[in-house]
């Protein structure tokens, strides 16, 4: 059925073809650009506003990989766009923020299928100054837009998404932004302060850890956030000593890229509450240099290394006896993709999935 009634066709989309075959090739140009296609005439605005249009982008949207990354050289930030598909990278926006600011102060999060990005707090470049602005990030109309900033100014931290909503953990609080209403509320304090926050999601849950760190004295500290109930737990043992590198949600389960050797990825049995090496390919060390960011989506991982280089991780689990008594095992392949040239002087800070 075509999207536009016919009593308001005045005009062909596309000249030569049917609306409704026009409509279709609008639906497939890449989510950056469809704010430009507004413009190109009056037809083609009516086109992409028409609900029944925007309803057809949202099913046939699919993931892009979006990285928050500074230049090695100049500090200057910026956010990319990757989409798995094609390959192709986009340039976003710049953020509306001051000059001088600390590219790592800040915690980024995601709402995937409604196409938002967060950023949140964050720290002025004389490292004392802590940012309280929140920015959105809408793909519908490829532009930033300010939030209700978080309250008190916050750096440092992490962020997650967590059932349409936005939870902020550091500084011993946490903080929790409800979109609809643009507000934020206080929930259950975290009781005590961690060295750094390493966090993902599973099952409406918040794991956040500060991972083993230098000089390695000490062992790691971490718990679990169930926001429904607004509580923590302090995490299992087994969990903290294993985690080991840089976490990432998968499938409903979490992994960890190692951060020695070369980066084996392990994943966690909270019935055992211990960590095992997942078999298949070794991660693509080779093209792959540290710090990473990684993030999970589905059956996938997505892990972006120094340089913009992306490794996408396949997850398999293979069942080993009738009815699971013989256990599971877990199997990754990888397929690099390899940044352009323009981007490998960036680092990446955070990187985020999102339907677009």
């Amino acid at each position: 059925m075509p999207l536009l009634q016919p009593e308001k066709q005045t005009d062909e989309l596309i000249p030569g073809l049917p609306n409704e075959i026009a409509e279709l090739c609008l639906l497939h140009v890449p989510y950056p650009y469809q704010p430009l296609a507004r413009s190109v005439s009056s037809s083609w605005n009516r086109a992409i506003t028409n609900p029944s249009f925007l309803l057809s982008k949202n099913t046939l949207s699919h993931p892009y990989l979006f990285v928050f990354a500074f230049h090695k050289h100049t500090g200057r930030l910026q956010w990319q766009a990757l989409d798995p598909s094609s390959g192709r990278w986009f340039v976003l926006p710049p953020m509306p923020l001051p000059d001088a600011v600390c590219p790592t102060g800040f915690a980024c999060a995601s709402l995937q299928r409604q196409g938002k990005l967060y950023v949140i707090g964050g720290m002025g470049s004389d490292d004392v100054t802590s940012i309280s602005t929140a920015l959105v990030y809408s793909t519908a109309t490829n532009r930033w837009s300010q939030a209700s900033p978080i309250p008190g100014g916050r750096a440092f931290l992490a962020a997650e998404g967590v059932n349409g909503r936005i939870v902020a953990v550091g500084r011993n609080e946490t903080d929790i932004y409800e979109p609809e209403s643009d507000t934020w509320r206080k929930g259950a304090g975290l009781g005590r302060e961690l060295s750094r926050y390493e966090t993902t999601v599973v099952e409406g849950k918040v794991y956040v850890t500060e991972g083993w760190w230098w000089p390695f004295m000490f062992r790691p500290r971490g718990w679990v956030y169930d926001m429904e109930r607004d509580t923590w737990r302090e995490m299992g043992l087994g969990m903290r000593d294993g985690w080991t590198g840089v976490g990432v949600a998968v499938a409903g389960r979490v992994f960890v890229i190692t951060e020695y050797g070369d980066c084996p990825v392990k994943v966690y049995d909270e019935e055992r509450d211990t960590w095992r090496f997942v078999e298949g390919d070794r991660f693509p060390r080779e093209a792959m240099q540290r710090p990473f960011a990684a993030r999970g989506l589905e059956d996938r991982m997505y892990v972006v290394s120094s340089g913009l280089n992306v490794a996408i991780g396949s997850v398999v689990f293979v069942d080993e006896g009738e009815g699971g008594k013989g256990g599971v095992r877990v199997k990754l392949t990888w397929q690099v993709l390899e940044a352009p040239q323009n981007l490998v002087e960036f680092s990446p800070c955070s990187c985020q999935v999102v339907y677009a």
